[in-house]
Parts: C-alpha cells; sequence; structure tokens
C-alpha cells in the first residue's frame, strides 16, 4: 500500500470522527463515549493502514 492511499484511508476516517463525534456527545451529554469512540474508530483505521 503506497503512502497516498495510507494518507486517503485516515483522511476518510476523520469525517466519521468529527460527524459521530458530535453525535454522540448530542446523545450522551459527555466527551468520555467520544473519546471511546475517536480511540477505536483510529485503532480500527491504524490496523487498515499498517496491514
Amino acid at each position: 500500500m503506497d503512502i497516498s492511499r495510507k494518507l486517503g484511508i485516515l483522511v476518510f476516517t476523520m469525517v466519521p470522527a468529527i460527524i459521530g463525534g458530535g453525535i454522540i456527545y448530542g446523545m450522551a451529554g459527555s466527551y468520555v463515549p467520544v473519546v471511546v469512540y475517536e480511540i477505536l474508530l483510529y485503532l480500527f483505521a491504524g490496523a487498515i493502514v499498517s496491514k
């Protein structure tokens, strides 16, 4: 996997991180679930990129 594809995957995961983080904060009203969501999302994206 070349560097441009890796960067594309990471940029593509930024959109769900921003939008999803806002939705989760709106539902939960706390930043703790947002942090957990962000960590899980970035671990998943890191696993894809590291292949």
